[in-house]
C-alpha cells in the first residue's frame, strides 16, 4: 500500500445554498503536515459534525474508489467525496475500528465509518446519494495517534486490531439504532468515536 493522494479545500459556497462547505477537496503535490485534527490547511466549516479528533483525517481505499468510478459512470478524480486521503490497495469493506494505518511518523487509527449529509448529497447533485453510499462502502473516519509529515507516493503499513471486529458496513449498518447485552459490550471494547462511545455508555447505564 501507499499514499496515492492527499487532499485539502477551501471554504467554498454549494450553488444553490447559504452556507459555505469545505467538502470540496483537491489533491495537491507535495508533503503535508498531519496533526492531531487532520491536514494542516483543510478547511472544516462545520465542526459540530465534521472534524475533530476522532474525525480528524478521512480516508477512501482505492479498491473502493474504483469501484465508484463504475457506479458512477466516469473516473473517479480524488477529493470528490471530501476525502482527505487515497491509499492504494485497499477496499473499505476490510477496514474495522481499531485497524491502523503508518507511514513515516504518522500513525492513524481507524474510529468510525464516513456519514453521509446533505452538503454531500448536494456536492454530487444527486439528492438520493446519502441514501446510495450508505447502502454501498463508507468511507473511513479516523484519529490521529502520532502526527507527522506526509505526501503522496509514500509507503503505508496496515496493521488490524487485535480485537473483535467491527467493520465499516457493519457501523454503518447499526448506526442509530441501539444496540444490546454483547454486540454493545463489543463495540465499547474498540476504540471507537468518542461521540458513539457515549451514546452506547448512556444505553448501558439506562439497561441497569
Amino acid at each position: 500500500m501507499k499514499i496515492l493522494a492527499l487532499c485539502t479545500g477551501d471554504p467554498e459556497r454549494l450553488p444553490g445554498k447559504s452556507y459555505k462547505t469545505g467538502i470540496f477537496k483537491h489533491a495537491v503535490n507535495g508533503a503535508v503536515m498531519i496533526d492531531a485534527e487532520g491536514l494542516v490547511g483543510d478547511a472544516i466549516c462545520n465542526r459540530k459534525h465534521h472534524g475533530g479528533v476522532d474525525q480528524a483525517v478521512y480516508v477512501e481505499g482505492s479498491l473502493t474508489l474504483d469501484w465508484w468510478s463504475r457506479e458512477l459512470g466516469r473516473p473517479y478524480e480524488p477529493g470528490t467525496f471530501g476525502e482527505n486521503m487515497v491509499i492504494s490497495d485497499l477496499d473499505n469493506r476490510d477496514v474495522a475500528v481499531g485497524d491502523r494505518f503508518l507511514t513515516g511518523d504518522l500513525v492513524l487509527e481507524v474510529t468510525s465509518c464516513r456519514m453521509p449529509c446533505a452538503t454531500f448529497a448536494a456536492r454530487m447533485a444527486d439528492p438520493k446519494f446519502v441514501k446510495r453510499y450508505a447502502a454501498a462502502r463508507p468511507g473511513i473516519y479516523c484519529r490521529v495517534i502520532r502526527g507527522g509529515v506526509v505526501e503522496p507516493g509514500m509507503p503505508m503499513e496496515y496493521t488490524s486490531f487485535s480485537g473483535d471486529k467491527i467493520t465499516m458496513p457493519e457501523l454503518m449498518e447499526t448506526f442509530g439504532r441501539r444496540l444490546q447485552g454483547a454486540d454493545r459490550a463489543r463495540y465499547l471494547a474498540a476504540p471507537i468515536h468518542y461521540k458513539l462511545r457515549a451514546l452506547l455508555e448512556s444505553q448501558a447505564d439506562e439497561a441497569h
